[in-house]
Parts: structure tokens; C-alpha cells; sequence
């Protein structure tokens, strides 16, 4: 906004000339923000439009019918870009990630010049999607083996279209861009690595939460909400774009270590770990640090210190004397682990001050959830 204010130039057009491969030693300033060549950079992506939380229901989002909806899946966010007799991947953070899916170089024989794809990175098999941790097991590598490409390949489950033909779709209704994607895949064989996000039939919201109730079933993380007359935006804005995500997963875990904070927090105690029975031991099972209030932070922080058993290093062994209820988006089987199991995005949901630690979750009802959710 800073630089908006200070150039005239608009906000959402500098987001976009501030996209791309390019770093202080490869640009100007007058060439990326005063005299931007379009064709200079064809891998650029345009700034990613994000989601807010929907946290109590869609009701107050007025009629249904003003709105569609899909599956919110659990993949990697991405733009394919099909430009000059290349293809291009970028991730959210804008990662150019080419070359981790190699699956996606089809792009050049499929897909048509011109155009840019907003979707879902998902590892899939067999008609469906595979957990996020086949997926996981691909990220951050630059090649990818064979095996890994046999247990794991991967799709892109398309849900916007932001370029076609070289012209910029993005101030278009949603409705019209979905319209010409839903176009431009069905054109596509079946065979080639390119899927719709299948939008949703609903009358009512009701209808809707029927739908988000069995993400679960097909692994999905909930729904999305479009508003159906909407522009794709950039950055992160309320209105148009929503997530009503199924409810986290939950468990009750004793506190059996503590870490300082950073930043603000650093002379909090604010990180922990935690553990379940399995017989009459606690077997550490997760870590997490956010999701209680300053003043809770505050009362831990105070007990931690009167209440350690042993140090190492910056970690405190305190006494197994709290619950806490812990939420979470996934669970997964981890050899890595004493549990056997990893949590995707764990949080302090709750500090159980009514429960008493022998009525802590077990290993076998984590175990369970494996089996259902894994």
C-alpha cells in the first residue's frame, strides 16, 4: 500500500509486477515497477486470491443461489501457466515448483497457449485423491525418483482460470471464468493429469453442510464458497471467498514438556509437548504452540517454572499434572515417532482444567483415528 500511495500506481497491479522469478540482481527498479515489459517474465504468476474462515455457519452469507461451491482439497495451492511453449508451476509462496512435478510437463501437449490454471496440486490414484502425506513425501525434493512417482503421482484438480488465450479473466464473475474452465478441461483426454474441482449442488445451506459433513469420506478438508458474480482478487480479502473447513479432529494429551517462545514471547513458556497412555507410561505424541490466550500462556508460564523435573538445554521436563485438548486437521502414520503417529497442524484447542490426567486419551484411541482418518 506503501508503495501504491507513493507511485499512484494501483495496489492490485503492483501485487502482480511484484510476482515472478526475479531478484535484486536480475531486475531494476524502473523495469518491474514503472515500465513492467509483459513478455519479459512469461512464468509469471498473478498474485494468489485467498480464502477467509468461515467459522459460524454460511447463513449470514444471504441467498444460496448468489453462491457456488466445492470441495476445499488437501494438496499443494497452485498457478499452472502455459506460455510460450513452456509450463510453469508456482506455488502459493511463490515457489517456481516445476520441475517437482513432472507428471504436469503434459501441460505443453493438452493445454492451450495463453492460459493460466488456479488448482489443487493433489497426489491421487485410482480416481481419488491420496492422503496429504503421500503428497508431503515429494515436497522440497528438486528430482523425484521413479518409485516415488509410481507411489505418488500426481494431478491438478483445476478450480479457476485466470488467463486464456492471453487475455486476463480475473475482473470476470467467478460464474463466467468457472464456465470457461469447465470448457477448456472437458477438452482434455482423460488420461492427462488435469481434473475440475467438481462444483457442488445445493438449494439450501443446509444442503451444504450435508455435503462439508462427509469431506472426511472423499479427503477433502470442507468446503469452499464462491460468490458466483465475484472477480478474482489478490491477497487476502473478505467477501467474495470463503473455507468452511469440517471440524479438527480432537484428543486430550498431557503436558510433559516445555520450550520458551520467540519474539514477543520469549520470556513465555509457550511451546510444548504432549503425550498419551499406552499402558501406565506417556508416550509423546505431538508438539504445539499456539491456540491459548496470553494470560493462559501467563499461568503456565508461572507453573513450568515452579513445576520442572529436569532441563535439557532450552526444554523443561515439568511435572504430568494438565490436559489440554488438542485439535487437529490430519493424522498419519509416522515411523519417525515413538507414537507411530503425526498430527497435521496440532493446536491447543482448550486447557482441560476439569480433567484429571489419568483420563487422558490413549495410544490406542490415537491408533483408532489412524485407522478412520489416516
Amino acid at each position: 500500500r506503501a508503495l501504491s500511495t507513493a507511485t499512484g500506481i494501483d495496489a492490485s497491479d503492483l501485487a502482480h509486477r511484484l510476482m515472478g522469478d526475479w531478484t535484486p540482481d536480475t531486475t531494476s527498479y524502473h523495469a518491474l515497477i514503472e515500465a513492467p515489459d509483459p513478455g519479459a517474465d512469461l512464468s509469471k504468476p498473478y498474485p494468489f486470491y485467498l480464502a477467509y474462515q468461515l467459522d459460524d455457519g454460511p447463513e449470514p452469507l444471504g441467498d444460496p443461489g448468489d453462491w457456488a461451491a466445492e470441495h476445499k482439497w488437501d494438496g499443494i495451492r497452485g498457478q499452472l501457466i502455459r506460455r510460450g511453449g513452456a509450463h510453469f508451476l508456482w506455488s502459493r509462496g511463490e515457489e517456481l515448483m516445476t520441475d517437482r512435478f513432472p507428471e504436469l510437463a503434459t501441460a505443453r501437449d493438452y493445454l492451450p497457449e495463453g492460459c493460466v490454471i488456479d488448482g489443487e496440486v493433489l497426489a491421487w490414484a485410482d480416481g481419488a485423491p491420496l492422503p496429504f502425506n503421500a503428497l508431503q513425501k515429494r515436497i522440497g525434493r528438486k528430482t523425484v525418483p521413479k518409485k516415488l512417482l509410481a507411489e505418488a503421482p500426481v494431478i491438478l484438480q483445476a478450480y479457476d482460470l485466470l488467463e486464456e488465450g492471453g487475455e486476463d479473466l480475473r475482473p470476470l464473475p467467478f460464474a463466467t471464468r468457472r464456465a470457461r474452465l469447465d470448457a477448456l478441461i472437458g477438452a482434455v483426454p482423460a488420461e492427462a493429469p488435469f481434473r475440475l474441482s467438481p462444483l457442488l449442488s445445493f438449494a439450501t445451506w443446509d444442503d451444504l453442510a450435508t455435503e462439508r459433513a462427509r469431506s472426511r469420506e472423499i479427503g477433502a478438508e470442507g468446503v469452499m464458497l464462491k460468490r458466483r458474480d465475484a472477480p478474482y482478487r489478490d491477497g487476502r480479502r473478505k467477501g467474495d471467498w470463503w473455507k468452511w473447513k469440517v471440524d479438527p479432529l480432537t484428543i486430550d494429551a498431557v503436558m510433559i514438556y516445555a520450550q520458551s517462545g520467540h519474539g514477543r514471547r520469549a520470556n513465555l513458556f509457550t511451546d510444548f509437548t504432549f503425550a498419551v497412555w499406552n499402558g501406565n507410561e506417556l508416550v509423546p505424541f505431538t508438539k504445539a504452540y499456539s491456540g491459548l490466550t496470553d494470560a493462559e500462556f501467563t499461568q503456565i508460564t508461572a507453573w513450568v517454572r515452579k513445576n520442572t523435573l529436569q532441563r535439557f538445554g532450552p526444554v523443561r521436563q515439568v511435572r504430568p499434572e494438565h490436559v489440554f485438548e488438542i485439535a487437529f486437521e490430519g493424522i498419519q502414520e509416522s515411523p519417525r515417532h515413538k507414537s507411530g503417529v503425526a498430527l497435521r497442524f496440532p493446536r491447543m484447542k482448550r486447557w482441560r482444567h476439569d480433567k484429571p490426567v489419568a483420563e487422558a486419551n490413549t495410544l490406542g484411541d490415537l491408533k483408532e483415528m489412524l485407522a478412520a482418518y489416516g
